[in-house]
């Protein structure tokens, strides 16, 4: 299983304030309590002070620069990315070619054929690529919503991922670096892999819809009926060295390489460039009303050399249900016990 680098690293958020005389008399303006003041963050407008964990939604960490409350910054819900075909078409660069997306459907047909000899054992199964909504207004509604979703967090949309300059080279991205070794991804299963790619680089889209809630912000929920092992999404953004992030205040980094010597292990940034995997939340894993919402596993595999992370349905999810994963993998370091 694999974990967001901010699981493991997850530095301890620090006390914010303009006025360092006045700490004891600062409470959150939320539960009233000046309790866990190292959790107290102060609004750069009004001063008035918010647990990271009673902000809705929460803060796992401190954010960079200059941070605003709920009422000075006068949250919204994001505007709507425009319902126009060409506008999503060009947004997330879909090959226009019929042949392009023609291809993939049927490859998906007789990759769900082969699919249904496969042996009962959970160890022995294939996964399996994600079965888009055949209505086309439909994946035009799903594209258009993570586009919202990307547009407010100001994130490029990537399928891929970047190799930037002043960041880890895609050289550094090597399997053989991993402490314990790497699972290689099969034969076949990468294939599944390079057909749910096919078939997003023609328009023909994962069954998802990325909702606002203003308790969890962005998340995403299953549009129809997923089967356990489907492929949900690949975790993609920058990579870089995790010694260039370890006091980077975001919290959708992962683990992209878990080195046995520090100075090689890797993560994945998405704040720059990313897709739908960033905006799918993470369970309370310190209750088991929590765990029971676990419907993903996130697994880091070998895929010819390189690390890739993927994000896979661990059990069937029906329509309307939202996407969980557990994001703390090896450690249990990643604060999750405020998490709706």
């Amino acid at each position: 299983m694999a974990l967001r680098s901010k699981r493991s690293q997850a530095p301890k958020p620090i006390f914010i304030s303009k006025h360092a005389d006045d700490f004891s008399e600062v409470h959150c303006e939320e539960c009233g309590s000046g309790e866990s003041p190292g959790e107290l963050l102060l609004c750069d407008k009004c001063d008035i002070g918010f647990h990271l964990f009673c902000l809705r939604p929460i803060l796992v960490s401190v954010p960079k620069g200059s941070w605003f409350c709920p009422s000075c910054s006068k949250q919204k819900v994001p505007k709507s990315f425009p319902l126009i075909q060409t506008k999503i078409i060009d947004f997330f660069r879909i090959q226009r070619s019929t042949e392009s997306t023609q291809k993939p459907s049927q490859d998906i047909q007789k990759k769900r054929k082969r699919s249904s000899s496969l042996v009962m054992s959970k160890k022995r199964r294939k996964l399996l690529p994600f079965n888009p909504s055949e209505d086309h207004e439909r994946r035009l509604e799903q594209m258009r919503s993570l586009a919202t979703a990307l547009t407010a967090a100001g994130t490029e949309f990537s399928n891929e991922l970047s190799y930037r300059p002043s960041m880890a080279p895609r050289s550094a991205n090597k399997s053989a670096l991993e402490k314990g070794g790497m699972q290689v991804l099969s034969k076949e299963d990468a294939e599944t892999l390079n057909l749910c790619k096919k078939m997003m680089n023609g328009g023909e889209w994962p069954p998802l819809m990325v909702v606002f809630d203003p308790e969890e912000g962005f998340t995403v929920e299953a549009d129809r009926f997923i089967k356990d092992l489907t492929i949900i999404s690949e975790y993609v953004g920058d990579v870089d060295y995790l010694k260039n992030r370890e006091n980077d205040g975001g919290d959708s980094m992962m683990t992209l390489l878990h080195a046995a010597n520090p100075s090689q292990s890797l993560v994945i940034c998405p704040d720059k460039r990313g897709n739908v995997a960033r905006f799918i939340n993470g369970i309370n894993n310190h209750t088991q009303e929590g765990k029971r919402k676990q419907n993903l596993k996130c697994v880091r595999y070998d895929v010819n050399g390189e690390c890739r992370v993927l994000l896979v349905a661990n059990r069937d999810i029906s329509k309307g249900e939202r996407l969980y994963y557990d994001y703390n993998g090896y450690e249990q370091e990643y604060p999750t016990q405020h998490f709706v």
